[in-house]
């Protein structure tokens, strides 16, 4: 049996991290992020065409690199003083400096960025969650035969795949998102009405097949929906991503991968990916109509559904205890909390816990926890794309609105007056239902629909 994992050392840094979504990255300005704690840099290499991650301070003053502009050379320049940076974190230029004492605090390592390693595959940008030093080579060079493989899910790199993409910032810890996502007996109850039915719950029967320092593997012979759909396979990568694998019936194969990147303690970035391999060319179609911004908007639902009661749950776990008590503290009696067990099994035998030591913040109400706008839609270059448009649009539909009124109170005939009321009413419907979208991309409700009330009979 393995020793209990040694609290006092962050294994959680040795690992790659997705932090954004190529599709949502921005190649002309820096980007924020904050990994493990250390806040950094995202930016667009023009030379080297390629993404770098920097620490977000600028080795002179340590004002944010990520608050300053990429210069017409293609390098970073900080807003304070104009210092410049090429893709290596090497200062080339420093402009209060003499020629010749400029050349010299260029060559000193204490001039350069602090860089991490960065990697993309399947449409996501991947960080190291460990720095190297000063001017050291990028992965691609000779140094990234040292580095552990990309976390990423083998069958996505097949052709045929539909897949859709959200992100989000969770009020949560990495280990209390993963828990969720793993647990397969919670999704008729708490996403009734939006991903679930509390009727197709039944007793789920799964068994692990393998488990060890690099993860696990569970299968669920019977699957969801009362085995109508076939049996759900489960891989979960230490120590940031998992999926379920399902082959349903007459219908094709869909995934559910989930990437829990830790940003500081009571807070994640989730990265939920969808693939789907139809059997058919209908819901291809169909699903490829529906924006992007739209298709966020239901993920919203599905996410708030259960956020609320995460964000307390793993505050009263941590006082009572934490992972390592886990199977003290919570009575686990059915073997449909075999993926859970196995999770903090894993925290407790290998992985610890990604910020130890450090407390969680305070609590939060519902109403922050419903923030959508600072959590994604900012970031996301669908939804703040949509986001903007809407607003030219609502503003544009107030003045046809008033127009509308206006031109009603002349004396026209009556069935122009009729054109101009059905007229004022469709502006309003339209009106009514871009400023619902508006709302949406901005904050949840906050009442699940799970918990609307049921319409009874007679």
């Amino acid at each position: 049996m393995a020793p209990p994992f040694d609290d006092t050392v962050n294994s959680w840094l040795e690992h790659w991290y997705p932090v954004a979504y190529l599709d949502d990255l921005e190649r002309s300005r820096p980007q924020r992020f904050t990994l493990l704690g250390h806040d950094l840099v995202i930016w667009w290499d023009r030379g080297a065409s390629q993404w770098r991650a920097f620490a977000d301070a600028c080795p002179h003053r340590l004002v944010p690199l990520s608050e300053g502009r990429l210069n017409g050379q293609g390098e970073l320049e900080c807003p304070y003083h104009g210092w410049s940076f090429q893709g290596s974190g090497q200062c080339t230029r420093i402009p209060q400096a003499e020629p010749a004492a400029e050349a010299v605090a260029c060559a000193s390592s204490r001039s350069a960025c602090t860089s991490y390693p960065t990697a993309e595959a399947q449409g996501l940008l991947f960080v190291y969650g460990t720095a190297v030093s000063p001017q050291a080579d990028q992965p691609g060079d000779s140094r990234s035969a040292e580095l552990p493989p990309l976390p990423l899910v083998p069958v996505l790199d097949e052709p045929g795949w539909l897949v859709q993409d959200i992100f989000r910032d969770l009020p949560m810890d990495a280990l209390t998102l993963l828990e969720n996502v793993l647990d397969v007996s919670h999704v008729p109850f708490t996403h009734h009405r939006t991903v679930g039915k509390r009727e197709n719950a039944a007793p789920v029967v799964a068994e692990l097949t393998s488990a060890g320092p690099e993860g696990f593997t569970a299968l669920w012979p019977e699957g969801p929906r009362k085995g109508k759909l076939g049996s759900q396979h489960t891989t979960f990568v230490a120590p940031c991503l998992m999926w379920h694998d399902l082959t349903a019936k007459g219908f094709g194969r869909i995934l559910t991968v989930v990437y829990a990147t830790p940003i500081r303690p009571g807070e994640c970035r989730l990265f939920a990916r969808f693939p789907f391999q139809f059997n058919s060319k209908l819901p291809r179609l169909l699903l490829g109509l529906r924006p992007r911004w739209l298709q966020h908007l239901g993920n919203h639902v599905v996410l708030e559904d259960d956020q609320v009661f995460l964000h307390w749950q793993e505050r009263l776990l941590r006082q009572r205890g934490g992972s390592a008590r886990f199977n003290q503290i919570c009575f686990l009696p059915t073997t449909a909390d075999v993926y859970v067990r196995a999770l903090h099994d894993w925290v407790n035998r290998y992985g610890g816990e990604p910020f130890p030591g450090q407390a969680l913040p305070a609590r939060l109400g519902r109403e922050p926890l419903m923030d959508r706008y600072d959590a994604h839609t900012v970031h996301c270059h669908a939804c703040s794309g949509a986001l903007r448009q809407i607003r030219r649009l609502r503003l544009l539909l107030v003045v046809l609105i008033a127009a509308t009124v206006l031109f009603a109170t002349w004396p026209w005939a009556m069935a122009i007056r009729l054109v101009l009321v059905a007229l004022l009413v469709a502006e309003g419907l339209v009106l009514a239902q871009i400023s619902g979208w508006h709302r949406q991309l901005l904050r949840g409700s906050g009442a699940p629909p799970r918990n609307r009330l049921e319409s009874r009979p007679g």
